[in-house]
Order: structure tokens, then C-alpha cells, then sequence
């Protein structure tokens, strides 16, 4: 296996809204990160992957790009954003940009040309459809709910948006589109940047015809998902895109990718066929949602299930293609208070499942707060919060289809992209000490307790935990690079699994619940006297072989 810096890396993602205010106008911005980089120094971290800090109108906090080649005004400036880049380099950390090219906003001077009349030169930018028998185009839907057609009066056609309607998608189709991108990242790398994370890149390529979707009221993802995710020309354009810009430079590149296999992760990831490092995948996301409905229908999480998920990905990946690894990002919500216990067991639990996750192959990405434990926020009214994906489901559900509100707000409290948008918890002062405005969403209440002053002044914090997991991946290459085998499949509460990399072994035990489950090894795996790598707990009953886990403990061993 081709040994490299990016599968040897830890990433941070910054989410720059809600990281740190510098100004006191409530908004995260670029000096409040500058301000920040000797903590991410001393986590550890090699990378940060920043959120998009380009001019946009903000219908989806940034991913609306209406200037790719400008700052945010609300972020700070070109020399700002250089200067953070600089500073970034001087401590060792790189940097890798958002590359939203899927859409773009609807402010965007190319949309507005192209919706100005059928012949304009950029009307080709974006798929314009006429109606079809007196409504929309096809039977699409918005990932954010709604159809994905969008009526313009000034031409009397449709256009296609597969998130909000002022985020209309690009027309790769369009060779001179295609140009005008890799120009784009050609001026970004050139500044310094080391690389993208590419924002839904899987949906760039759609059918041709934009068939209607079959049966489109089941549908675990957005009807129509068949014709616009992994579409027919998805390989050219990454090999395209690999050939003109990203072959030349080393970078780091990694493909958000809603609705991939293992199989087809190799595809956009085989070193052979130049497309992208890594994929950013989601399968294991979806398993707390009931089959066939939306993210927001959610059942409890079978840990059977997500042993399957990450161990199919382990293995089929190993050796031919090369995978992300997180729990939380910008999108999701926080991982303790969803799979963890965030109430009796937060800091055990938030420890177990960063052991369990940066102890397995790929690249792991941590998002911002998770290195502390912060939790989901139950905000009371659905006017405090932001999302426009959160704001649409809401308005669906309950003013229009009059449903439970109280059931509504729950889903809203498990699984809103909010609950990772709360300012980050830097003290105990008023909104965290994020800033000293009013915050553009509030924080979350429990800041007074759980904040990065805190895990700073406690030597068993979860902070420093992480801190150990990213320090032991530099030190084992057995972590970054050895096989997987799950074990003890069928176990409802333990995950394990075993690591094996040049004569080399690790053992790692992960108890998912509060209870106090039997751990035996199958005979004949492991013999010898190991170490204990890491555990989440100060003193250790029983053996590797067989003992008595406690409330979401953690064990790594490593036999040499």
C-alpha cells in the first residue's frame, strides 16, 4: 500500500460561522480562527478543512457561492484569509478549501445571465427545462424537501435545483463550464491551499433525459436520487478535473458522496485511475433513520447494523481505494448526545467513540467541538433556529401537513444540522466566549460546563484523549495502515475488532451502552502479553482474552 501524508493526517474541520468571533458582530470569521490556530497546534491536527468563506448570500450559511474567487464580507478579507493561510503553514497545519461546484447561488453573475433569455451564451451554465403538460420538468425533489424545479418567469422555463432554489445547479454537460472551474481551483491553488473537499461531487453528472424517478414516495434520499447521484459521465469529468488541475499539485482531495458503495469508492479512489484520494461517505449515517423514509423518521441505532456498515468499508476498501472517518461534521449532529449517553456517561462515552473510529483505517476528521464533548442543543421554539433544511422540514410537516408538533421538534432535536452549528465553547463566559456580540444562533446552555478552558485545566478531559489518539497514529503505522476483522458480530453491545499490520496486532474493544457486558476473545485470534495502547478508563479488570466491560468503556491492546 503507497504510503502518503494525507492518509497519515488527522483533519479538523472548521465550520467558520460558529467557530470564533473576532469583532463582536455575533459571526465567526477569519481573524477568530487566526486567533485560534495554537490550540489546534497543540491538538495536534494536520489539517484543516474550512467551510466555505466565499462571497455568498447565506440561503445555506455559505454553500450558495455567488463569487468563487472573493471573500465574505462577514468573514473578513483576501489579505485576512492569506494571512490565516500563512499562519497555518508556519505551524504545520494545511489547509483544505470547500469546492462546491455541484450549484451555485442564484446571485452568481453566470445565473443571472443565463436566466436573462434562452439564448444568452451562459444560459447553458445551468439545465433549463420547459414544463412538461403544464408542471415541472420531472418528479424530482429538493434534498431540502419541495420539487427540484424551480419556475422563472422571465423565460418561462424550469430550472433544476437539487437543494434550495437559490442554489441552481451548474451544467457540466458544458465544456466551457468545466473550464471556467478548473480555472477557478487553479487560482486557489496557486495561492498555497493543499487541497479541496468537494461538496456533493457525485452529483456534477445527471442523466441526460432527467427521467422521472419510479415509486419517488420511497425514497431514503431525495426522489430522482437514481438519475443525478454516480450519473453516466461522473468518471470523465473527476479524470477531466484530475488531468488539467489536481495532478499537478500535491493535494489532498475528498469527494462528499451521498449514496456510494465500497465498490464504487474504489472507483473514485483507486490511485490507478486518477480521480480523488478519498471519499466522504454516509452509509453509516443513515442507520438510526427508519427504512425507505427521511433522515428526520428516526429509530434507535442497532449496533449489529452499524458494525456491518464500517466493517464492509474497512475491508472493502483496504488496499485498492482509501475512506474518510467521522462521526460529526457540519451536517450531522453531535455524536455523544446521538449515539453516546450525554447525561450520566458524556465524557466516557464521547472517549469511547473517538477510541473506537481513529482506531480503524482511513483519514479521521474531527469537527469542530467534538474534541470536548459538545453535545446537541434542544432549542424550545423552532424560531431560534437557522437551518434552511431544518426552517423547510418544519413548515412540511407541521403548518402544512399538521402534524405532532412536539414529535416534529423531537426529530428536530436527534438529527438537525443546527445541533452542529452552535457557536463553539471556548469558556464560561456569556455565549461561550465566542464572542462578545450577539451570536448569529445561540449557544448552547451547557457552555458554562463544557468548554475548552475547562478541558484545557483537566488533565483527564476529552481533549487530551484526542490528543493521545492523534499522537498514537503518528507513532503506530499499524493504525494508518493494517488490515481489519471484525469480531463478535453479533454482540448487541461491544464492538471489537482486530488490526494486524508487519507482525504487528491491535485489539480494539468498544463497549456501545451503560451496561457492564462479558468481553471473550474467540479462541485462537490472539496469544501473548500485550500492552495497553489506550482506554478511556485509569485501571483495567480481567485480560484481553475475557472480562467485564464497563459503562462505554474503551481498551486498545497492542501486541507486538
Amino acid at each position: 500500500m503507497e504510503k502518503t501524508w494525507w492518509k497519515e493526517a488527522v483533519v479538523y474541520q472548521i465550520y467558520p460561522r460558529s467557530f470564533m468571533d473576532s469583532n463582536g458582530d455575533g459571526i465567526g470569521d477569519i481573524q477568530g480562527i487566526i486567533s485560534k490556530l495554537d490550540y489546534l497546534k497543540e491538538l495536534g491536527v494536520d489539517v484543516v478543512w474550512l467551510s466555505p468563506v466565499y462571497q455568498s448570500p447565506n440561503d445555506d450559511n455559505g454553500y450558495d457561492i455567488s463569487d468563487y474567487r472573493n471573500i465574505m464580507d462577514e468573514f473578513g478579507t483576501m489579505s485576512d484569509w492569506e494571512e490565516m493561510l500563512e499562519e497555518m503553514h508556519a505551524r504545520g497545519i494545511r489547509l483544505v478549501m470547500d469546492l462546491v461546484v455541484n450549484h451555485s447561488s442564484d446571485e452568481h453573475a453566470w445565473f443571472a445571465e443565463s436566466r436573462s433569455s434562452k439564448d444568452h451564451p451562459y444560459r447553458d451554465y445551468y439545465i433549463w427545462r420547459p414544463s412538461k403538460e403544464g408542471r415541472e420538468p420531472n418528479n424530482w425533489e429538493s434534498v431540502f424537501s419541495g420539487s427540484a424545479w424551480q419556475f422563472d418567469e422571465a423565460t418561462d422555463e424550469y430550472y433544476l435545483h437539487l437543494f434550495t432554489k437559490k442554489q441552481p445547479d451548474l451544467n457540466w454537460e458544458n465544456e466551457k463550464l468545466r473550464r471556467e472551474i478548473y480555472d477557478m481551483m487553479t487560482f486557489w491553488l496557486d495561492k498555497g491551499i493543499d487541497g479541496f473537499r468537494m461538496d456533493v461531487i457525485n452529483f456534477i453528472s445527471k442523466h441526460e433525459s432527467l427521467p422521472d424517478a419510479p415509486n419517488p414516495e420511497n425514497k431514503p434520499f431525495a426522489p430522482g436520487g437514481e438519475y443525478f447521484m454516480n450519473g453516466p459521465r461522473i468518471h470523465e469529468y473527476l479524470q477531466e478535473m484530475n488531468r488539467e488541475v489536481l495532478s499537478k499539485y500535491d493535494v489532498m482531495t475528498v469527494g462528499e458522496m451521498p449514496g456510494v458503495s465500497p465498490d464504487e469508492g474504489i472507483l473514485y479512489t483507486d490511485r490507478e485511475r486518477n480521480e480523488l484520494n478519498m471519499v466522504f461517505q454516509f452509509e453509516h449515517m443513515d442507520l438510526d433513520t427508519q427504512p425507505g423514509k427521511s433522515k428526520w423518521d428516526v429509530k434507535p441505532l442497532d449496533l449489529r447494523d452499524l458494525k456491518r456498515s464500517l466493517a464492509r468499508w474497512q475491508v472493502g476498501m483496504h488496499g485498492k481505494g482509501w475512506n474518510s472517518l467521522y462521526w460529526n461534521n457540519h451536517d450531522q449532529p453531535r455524536i455523544v448526545s446521538r449515539w453516546g449517553d450525554d447525561q450520566n456517561y458524556r465524557v466516557e462515552s464521547a472517549k469511547m467513540l473517538a477510541a473506537c473510529l481513529h482506531m480503524m483505517q482511513g483519514t479521521p476528521y474531527i469537527y469542530q467541538g467534538e474534541e470536548i464533548g459538545m453535545t446537541n442543543v434542544r432549542f424550545e421554539a423552532i424560531q431560534q433556529y437557522k437551518d434552511v433544511e431544518t426552517l423547510n422540514m418544519y413548515k412540511e410537516r407541521v403548518i402544512e401537513n399538521k402534524q405532532d408538533t412536539a414529535a416534529v421538534m423531537n426529530s428536530i432535536y436527534i438529527k438537525g444540522r443546527d445541533n452542529a452549528r452552535t457557536p463553539v465553547q471556548w469558556d464560561d463566559r456569556e455565549n461561550g466566549g465566542f464572542t462578545d456580540g450577539t451570536p448569529w444562533i445561540e449557544a448552547n446552555p451547557n457552555y458554562s460546563r463544557i468548554n475548552v478552558k475547562e478541558a484545557l485545566d483537566d488533565q483527564d478531559s476529552i481533549f487530551y484523549f484526542y490528543q493521545k489518539l492523534i499522537k498514537l497514529r503518528k507513532e503506530h503505522e499499524i493504525i494508518v495502515y493494517g488490515s481489519f476483522q471484525l469480531i463478535l458480530e453479533e454482540d448487541p453491545e461491544i464492538f471489537a475488532y482486530i488490526r494486524e499490520y508487519n507482525g504487528e496486532k491491535l485489539l480494539v474493544m468498544a463497549n456501545f451502552s451503560g451496561n457492564n457486558p462479558d468481553f471473550r476473545l474467540p479462541d485462537g485470534l490472539l496469544e501473548g502479553n500485550p500492552e495497553i495502547l489506550v482506554s478511556n478508563y485509569s485501571d483495567h479488570s480481567g485480560t484481553f482474552s475475557e472480562c467485564k466491560m464497563r459503562p462505554w468503556e474503551a481498551r486498545v491492546y497492542r501486541f507486538s
